[in-house]
């Protein structure tokens, strides 16, 4: 499935090459809202899609946009990565983009604080539209930073449980786990030992493994990143112990650590055709929205089930919510063009149509709670579980931070110690976690 399955791969790769946006100068003289958007005028926009048919997704997109709006001409750059638009984004210029799009939401805390991109706040005001009835929960927090609303998003991402189901049939199980406790017991079931390794896998809970991040298992706990005053709560939330608690159990119950890893470091390419759960080899599959289609090309020999990841015992009545991240737009605060740009983005984030018309064409979740209960959306049944996640009140993301996703990643790497067993002290380490992004941000600042 074409989309935006990049940004899992992207988020944490992109954070630290944004570094530099933090303390750059954006460059904001003679920019403002002071347009006429209903004169002739011309706009830059320039956006991160590359592949053929999301290249066609999004000129049809703009196509839609100057038939609605004739006097407002979309000059469209595509393929361009974070690193070209943040120059860009300091520079200005006649060529610079007057609207960005990102794959990256880790980025919104560097956009915002910044002032790379323009408070969008007084833009919706001015229209007449709440982006808190208009967006999903999830999504409408990880476009602003400190109440500074500098983006707005353009499809989304929604993470759940793929399953094997003629493996299900043949072990017996009926349905898809709800609890963390009947996931620990299905992966079991699931596994079965071959020699000194595995002909088939439950799950694969490793860190290192395919979209098992901290970030996405800690999205089933709810936790709160940061507490009032801006300080990780990473060792005083109980979420977080629970949640790293929870894996370690997961890797041990299957066979340990080196076991596993000696296993994965045989397996596909997350991103080929030779992926694990295509293959087989693994039963259950933490993914995104763009899985179902991707493992449905390679034309698997068993059934695909569909389902939202378990939740932990005590938040059974939470079942369905799940992670949500996407992609993002905003309007560049060197531009001149300020209101003609609003145009343009109001109507690819806010217009029902122009929204389901995307979403068909990429293939991701829709960013708005209209366009995800539109009956002219088109998808597999199966899809309909990620419309329900993001459209869950319920469902997380990761706060915006002012140096990016720099605190997930040491969140991550105290991951990678605590489950392979350098780290033994959980509570120690969570506390030492916090410390270090409290010290990154305070530098970062």
């Amino acid at each position: 499935m074409p989309g935006m399955y990049r940004n899992a791969t992207l988020a944490l790769a992109a954070s630290a090459s944004l570094a530099l946006l933090a303390t750059a100068c954006t460059g904001q003289s003679g920019a403002g809202a002071s347009d006429d958007a209903s004169k002739e005028t011309t706009i830059n926009f320039w956006h991160a899609w590359s592949a053929p048919s999301e290249v066609k997704a999004v000129q049809d997109l703009v196509a839609g946009f100057e038939k609605a709006h004739p006097n407002i001409h979309v000059d469209v750059v595509g393929n361009m990565t974070d690193d070209k638009m943040n120059q860009a984004l300091r520079t200005g210029g006649a060529k610079a983009p007057d609207v960005i799009s990102s794959f990256t939401t880790n980025s919104v805390g560097k956009f915002c604080s910044s002032g790379a991109l323009v408070n969008l706040n007084p833009f919706f005001e001015k229209s007449g539209i709440d982006p808190r009835k208009t967006f999903p929960k999830a999504m409408n927090e990880y476009t602003q930073f400190e109440g500074n609303r500098c983006a707005v998003p353009l499809l989304g991402d929604a993470y759940g449980l793929y399953y094997n189901k003629t493996a299900f049939k043949k072990a017996g199980i009926t349905a898809p786990p709800k609890t963390w406790s009947e996931f620990e017991r299905v992966a079991e079931k699931l596994t079965i030992p071959q020699g000194g390794t595995y002909k088939q896998l439950g799950f694969m809970p490793n860190y290192h493994g395919w979209e098992t991040t901290t970030e996405h298992y800690l999205g089933q706990f709810s936790p709160t990143y940061f507490d009032k005053d801006g300080k990780s709560n990473v060792g005083t939330d109980p979420a977080f112990e629970k949640a790293f608690k929870l894996q370690k159990k997961l890797v041990d119950a299957l066979g340990g650590y080196r076991k596993l890893e000696t296993y994965r470091a045989g397996l596909g390419d997350e991103w080929g055709p030779k992926h694990p759960f295509h293959t087989g080899q693994v039963a259950m599959q933490l993914d995104g929205e763009w899985r179902l289609g991707m493992a449905l090309d390679t034309k698997p020999t068993f059934d695909i089930g569909v389902a939202p990841l378990p939740v932990p015992d005590d938040q059974a009545d939470q079942y369905g919510k799940g992670y949500i991240t996407g992609t993002i737009t905003g309007i560049a605060a060197t531009s001149k063009k300020q209101n003609a740009a609003w145009e343009l983005v109001k109507y690819m984030t806010t217009d029902t149509d122009a929204v389901v018309n995307f979403s068909n064409a990429i293939h991701n979740v829709p960013s708005t709670l209209a366009a995800l209960k539109s009956p002219k959306l088109k998808y597999d049944p199966r899809f309909k579980t990620f419309l329900e996640i993001a459209a869950n009140p319920d469902s997380t993301t990761a706060p915006a931070s002012v140096n990016g996703g720099v605190y997930l990643t040491t969140i991550q790497e105290f991951g990678y110690a605590y489950e392979s067993g350098k780290a033994t002290d959980l509570k120690a380490g969570l506390k030492k976690t916090a410390a270090q992004i409290d010290t990154d941000i305070a530098q970062a600042k």
